[in-house]
């Protein structure tokens, strides 16, 4: 049987996990924290704008299982708030404990606090990983999904310091790059001034720490617009944003507050006395990063050169996915090319062809143009979601955008790969 070894238990590692299952290889998952999810138990966010048309094409491409899952703990659905609309918001508190329950059941092995530091190679590839408890992981395929945030320096070098974010580096360690231990030169996203890497684009509450009128809203609505003092508005913070589809003027104009079971608010950081002249915000308090008020992690400063099927080049048997694999941003798009990444690691084992999503789909046209980008020099300036920016307006231009079910399921059969995903290949 097929051994595969994923690097990093984020969004985009579950969901490989869960379709390298599927397709009948052997999964362990290394997660050098004690969380599976990373940002996603910060984050909650899913199904805007086009992230609804990506969200179905993923069910109908055979991976609904982690789709399911936020759908099934949302908090919220069909709501709107500026700039985006028919969003639901899934509950962060008890998302990752059902994710760890499905993968366990799945009988998919999971390896917490493990965190891979090497590798070792032969001139077939990959042959194990070596982690930081000096312990070989041996497979015949890995898929790295280490994300793209940390160590701590990065944070420092190219941001505020280490914003004390849920990736928790000081306690469990730094992010190691897998793919460039292996040989293989990272890529580095940039910003608008050339300075590398983004800022996280969002920040965490403490509810109970706003006024109750505050948060009976927000339980109803799911949504707050705050003004913000008009001598705190800083139109300079939108361009550090990691979320360049709430790089809009509402988000500099007012404090955007989304209900996720704490309280999203969607800025990068917000001085904390400042914050506290808001109304009902008198006694905010950041829960995620700690540092929420000076500034948040660093992201993008480790992609990997990989094709359109998630391998990664110059390497015989390594894929990546999420953040690894481009300047992707989101959960839906990590689980997007997670669960493409799981399913071509058996291929690959099996010597058959690597599957390739069209371009005539979103999550196919997204994982193709991003690829492109990254080797564009102004490409690597900017970040690709399905919810807004450039890429949403690529999909709107294409007509890969609707909510219409019906439609996107007739796409996905049109180019016989309606639940390719649950094929057992082993």
């Amino acid at each position: 049987m097929a051994k595969v070894v994923i690097i990093g238990g984020g969004w985009s590692g579950c969901a490989a996990a869960i379709s390298a299952k599927k397709a009948g290889a052997d999964v362990t998952v290394l997660e050098k924290t004690d969380l599976l999810l990373g940002l996603g138990n910060v984050g909650g966010i899913m199904r805007n704008n086009g992230r609804y048309t990506a969200a179905e094409e993923i069910c109908f491409l055979g991976a609904r299982e982690l789709i399911d899952i936020t759908d099934q703990v949302a908090r919220h659905k069909n709501i709107d708030f500026p700039g985006h609309q028919h969003a639901s918001l899934y509950d962060v508190i008890k998302v990752e404990p059902i994710v760890r329950k499905k993968l366990r059941e799945m009988g998919i092995d999971i390896l917490f606090e493990t965190r891979a530091i090497d590798v070792r190679m032969t001139c077939s590839g990959i042959t194990g990983v070596l982690t930081a408890g000096e312990e070989w992981i041996e497979g015949d395929v890995f898929i790295e999904t280490t994300g793209s945030t940390g160590p701590m320096g990065n944070c420092l070098r190219y941001g505020n310091g280490c914003s004390m974010c849920i990736l928790r580096c000081p306690a469990f360690g730094p992010r190691v790059s897998i793919s460039q231990r292996a040989g293989v030169e990272d890529i580095l996203g940039q910003r608008g001034d050339d300075s590398y890497g983004a800022m996280s684009g969002s920040c965490k509450l403490n509810k109970e720490s706003l006024s109750k009128e505050l948060v009976d809203k927000l339980n109803e609505k799911g949504v707050l617009v705050l003004p913000v003092p008009p001598e705190d508005v800083n139109m300079g913070k939108l361009e550090l944003k990691v979320c360049q589809q709430y790089a809009l003027k509402e988000y500099a104009e007012n404090l955007v507050l989304l209900d996720t079971g704490y309280v999203k608010l969607m800025t990068s950081f917000y001085p904390l006395e400042k914050l506290r002249r808001i109304p009902g915000l008198e006694y905010a308090r950041y829960d995620d990063p700690y540092a929420g008020g000076k500034g948040n992690s660093i992201r993008y400063l480790s992609m990997a050169p990989r094709s359109n099927t998630l391998k990664v080049k110059g390497l015989s048997n390594l894929l990546c996915a999420g953040e690894k694999a481009g300047l992707f941003v989101g959960h839906t798009e990590a689980i997007a090319t997670g669960s493409l990444a799981g399913h071509n690691s058996v291929r690959l084992y099996l010597g058959m062809p690597l599957l390739e999503l069209p371009r005539s789909t979103a999550v196919g046209d997204i994982i193709a143009y991003t690829n492109e980008m990254t080797r564009d020099p102004e490409g690597i300036k900017n970040r690709y979601t399905f919810s807004g920016g450039k890429y949403f307006a690529r999909m709107k231009e294409r007509g890969l955008y609707t909510i219409n079910i019906e439609l996107i399921k007739k796409r996905i059969d049109r180019m016989g790969m309606l639940n390719i995903y649950d094929e057992k290949l082993i």
